[in-house]
Formats: C-alpha cells, structure tokens, sequence
C-alpha cells in the first residue's frame, strides 16, 4: 500500500506541473483507455478520484509478452502462412481505425496480416474521439473497405473471411466459433488483472503505451504515471468482477486450457491455423514485452503454439496512410 500511495503523490506533482496543458490531461487517459477495451463504472470512479474530467476508462490492454521466435526457411514460412487474397478478394483501400493497444483491434489486424490484406491505420484519440466522427459507431475497431464500414471485431473478422472464401459457411456451433467465443468472454478478461497486477507492472506496461504513440515529453510522463496508476486501480475492480482470486494462476491456466484445445495439433485448425488461432493470437501479440508475458511462456507450453502463429501470420500487412 505504500508503493500505491508513493505513486499517487508522483501522480499528483506531474498533473500540477502540467496543468496549463489541457491535451496532456487528455493523453492520461488517452493511454488509460487504451488499457481495456470494455467501459466499465469503475474506470470512471478511478477518472473521478485522479480529478480529471473524462469519459469513463476504457479501450484497451497494453502489452506484454515475452516468445522468442525460432529462424525457419523461407520455404516453410511460405507453407506456414495462407497465400495471398489475389484472386479471391482484391479490396483497393482498406482503413484499420483502432487503439494500438485494444485487444479486439489485434484480433482484426492479425487476420489481415495473415491474408496479407494491406490495410492503413488510423489511431484514435478515445477523448475526442475526432477521427471517427463521421461515423455513428463510437468504438473501435471500426474497419473500412472500399468505403464500406465495418464494426465488431468478430463480425468484421467473419464478414472478411466470407469474402475471400465466398463458398464457404462461418463456423457455428463448432470448436471453432466455441473457442472465438472464448477469446472474447474469456481470455480478454484474464489479461488486465494480469498487466495491472502491481504498481511496477503497470508503470512498464505505461511505458510501452506511451513510447508507441505520439506523445511529447511532458504527456509521456503524465500519461506513465497517472494511467499506470488509474489502471492498477481498475485492474482490482476488473479482477473481482470476474471472480479472479491469483491472476497469475489464472492466466496460465487460460494458456493451458487454449493448449489442451490444440489436442497435439499445430493449430486448432489442424495444419493450418482457423479464425480461433488468429483470434488468440490476435490479443495476445500486443503483449508480448511485459513481465506477465514472459511468465505465462516460462509457466506454461503456450509458446511453441505462439512462435508457429508468428512464422504463419508473418510481418504486418500494414502500409503508411
């Protein structure tokens, strides 16, 4: 408790050095938002106890996750990782409207990596929310194509895949969309309790946030210690609402529950991998830094799985906007 109330008076001499600047206030919880992508009544208790006026804190989970890849040939990336759309789909402008560190954006990304779709991104400021204000969904990811618009990160997800595989059926009721489904109710909600666990972890999960977006050097610090606080705090609450008692037991159980599903298989979807391997590897890439990261492959056998997702979905797709 000590740490805590250290951090808070840190907390509060950067905000007070740098009150006259209204978009460093904002970049907190900017960088706070980007941590869970779920709202939640108690982010905006953590907003309100800080002093700062804001939308509730939501959107995100900054990232952790220690995998060493092993070095493959050049032949066995290219058996490893699905050909091209070329003929299947051919979309000319694709746009990505995301927060960096939001777990359902990189369940998106990493399916158009895989089909090697390039897609630009636009990164969203969760405060004014400016760049999407065109549209009348307020969340992200909000995915374009063509100029078409795209919400939910499974039904964008489902809607590409009919796409490019036109005669075949989304999976229902199968082991695939079971385990979709649990990437989303699940698995995303082991993750922040785990990140957020003590103050030193949030303060590094902080500094990769605020060192992968446009932050000068004043609303770097203020974002660091304000929302690594914030977010240790909302991590307790997230970790009661569900019913974690050992984050880090939790966590490496979801690891070993997700490799007991591979049941010896490379990938759930055999050879290759499906919609659920790209889905949990989708959430876990963004993480893959942090201490809960490295501990989870140190204490489980998630990581073989991880290193073949790595060489099957290859570099990002992404080009410049």
């Amino acid at each position: 408790m000590r740490r805590v109330n250290g951090l808070v008076t840190v907390i509060r001499t950067v905000a007070a050095a740098s009150a006259a600047g209204t978009t460093a206030r904002h970049r907190v919880f900017q960088a706070a938002m980007m941590s869970t992508c779920a709202s939640t009544n108690s982010s905006q208790r953590i907003a309100d106890r800080f002093g700062i006026s804001s939308p509730s804190v939501a959107h995100g989970v900054a990232g952790t996750m220690f995998f060493s890849v092993a070095a493959s040939s050049l032949e066995q990336e290219v058996h490893a990782k699905e050909a091209p759309p070329a003929e299947k789909f051919l979309p000319k402008d694709v746009v990505l409207y995301q927060y960096e560190a939001c777990p359902f954006c990189n369940k998106v990304k990493a399916f158009l990596d895989y089909y090697s779709i390039p897609y630009k991104i636009v990164e969203v400021n969760p405060i004014s929310k400016k760049e999407i204000k065109w549209s009348n969904y307020k969340k992200v990811p909000i995915l374009t194509v063509d100029g078409e618009q795209m919400v939910d990160s499974s039904d964008i997800i489902n809607k590409l895949f009919q796409r490019i595989y036109p005669d075949d059926s989304i999976p229902s009721d199968d082991e695939e969309s079971k385990w979709q489904g649990w990437v989303d109710n699940h698995l995303v909600h082991v993750l922040s309790p785990n990140i957020y666990r003590t103050t030193s972890e949030a303060l590094e999960s902080f500094d990769y946030i605020t060192t992968h977006g446009n932050f000068s050097f004043t609303e770097r610090l203020v974002a660091k210690y304000a929302g690594a606080a914030a977010m240790y705090f909302v991590s307790k609450k997230l970790k009661k609402r569900h019913n974690i008692t050992d984050e880090r037991a939790a966590l490496y159980e979801a690891a070993e529950t997700w490799v007991n599903a591979l049941k010896g298989r490379e990938y759930l979807g055999g050879s290759k991998p499906n919609l659920a391997d790209l889905a949990v590897f989708g959430v876990l890439r963004p993480i893959r830094h942090l201490k809960s990261g490295k501990d989870m492959v140190e204490h489980t056998h998630i990581g073989e799985w991880y290193s073949r997702m790595e060489q099957a979905v290859g570099e990002p797709a992404r080009i410049k906007a």
